[in-house]
């Protein structure tokens, strides 16, 4: 696509009095900068509020760029945390965010925000997480929602909520790579030094790091000999003895250091390799599933659809650049 004809997506951030500052600074920092590194502009962002708003703790007040209602006309609207978990939202914010949902936008929450999502009555019957300080209140308070505790984010379309500040990040990352594929999340995360992905089903909670000396493995050795291998089995063992581990002493480790299991984990990088060539080559769907280790088409296109809701196909029609132009 040229950028002549490059339509940005809209994103409305709602900000009311006592919003948290870091959570519209994840928002702003994902999808408000501008990218040369990618074609056109991704993203068009506008703070959305009901005039000047005293930021939590009245650190300092902002002027929001664009009304309140603005939001109905966003494609996507992201809310960050609920400043008052406990007491009802006014009732412009609520009527404004089921005006956004009729008119089709993707709605995000951030943190206890899922719980200003959950009084417009827009969750009945669906699935959603929040922080694990508010989970029982979001439980006690809307049984209807299908609370979803201890992961990262969940989606359930066209609704997606996070569970903390952190877990922001993770979920923005996800919708950039769903708007514009692998290589713009990556170069995305790489700008906020952050990792381009953690499966939405990982835990909030991840156990303390085992104590580590200079001479201790990392991740990221562990990665360079997994991107040379990709394209062959790898199995538990082979990346214990990498370590110079045992197979036991290796899953602790890779649990304490990634917070997911080496499996899930090679997935997921098989996934990012088959991704990219999907976006990036004309390969065919044989070829790459061999080439990212998949083995088969068919055994790529399952973990396509469980992981990504989708398959191979339509994901190269999506994201493919030679066919974009």
């Amino acid at each position: 696509m040229s950028k002549d004809l490059w339509q940005p997506h809209t994103v409305g951030v709602l900000v009311v009095a006592d919003t948290n500052p870091f959570e519209m600074g994840v928002a702003t920092e994902v999808f408000g900068l501008e990218r040369p590194e990618l074609p056109g502009r991704p993203y068009e962002l506008e703070i959305c509020g009901p005039g000047p708003v005293r930021m939590r703790q009245g650190f300092f007040t902002l002027t929001p760029s664009s009304p309140l209602e603005r939001l109905a006309e966003m494609n996507t609207v992201i809310v960050p945390g609920h400043p008052t978990p406990g007491s009802p939202a006014a009732p412009e914010v609520l009527d404004t965010l089921r005006s956004a949902h009729a008119a089709g936008a993707r709605i995000v929450s951030f943190c206890s925000g899922s719980l200003l999502l959950a009084e417009t009555g827009l969750l009945d019957g669906r699935e959603a997480t929040t922080h694990w300080r508010y989970a029982d209140e979001l439980a006690d308070r809307y049984p209807r929602v299908r609370l979803r505790r201890d992961v990262l984010y969940v989606e359930d379309a066209p609704f997606w909520t996070a569970a903390g500040s952190a877990a922001a990040l993770d979920l923005s990352l996800q919708l950039v790579r769903i708007d514009h594929g692998e290589d713009a999340v990556n170069i995305v995360a790489r700008r906020l030094v952050f990792p381009a992905h953690r499966p939405g089903d990982q835990r909030q909670f991840v156990d303390p790091p085992m104590p580590l000396n200079e001479d201790s493995p990392s991740l990221e050795g562990l990665q360079h000999f997994v991107e040379e291998h990709l394209h062959e089995p790898i199995p538990v063992p082979v990346m214990a003895a990498e370590l110079s581990m045992s197979v036991t002493s290796f899953h602790r480790w890779f649990k304490n250091a990634s917070g997911t299991t080496p499996q899930q984990w090679l997935i997921q990088q098989r996934l990012a390799r088959a991704r990219r060539l999907l976006e990036s080559t004309s390969a065919s769907i044989e070829r790459i599933a061999t080439h990212s280790g998949f083995g088969t088409s068919t055994n790529m296109r399952q973990h396509f659809k469980r992981t990504l809701g989708t398959t191979p196909t339509s994901y190269r029609a999506a994201f493919d650049r030679h066919a974009r132009g």
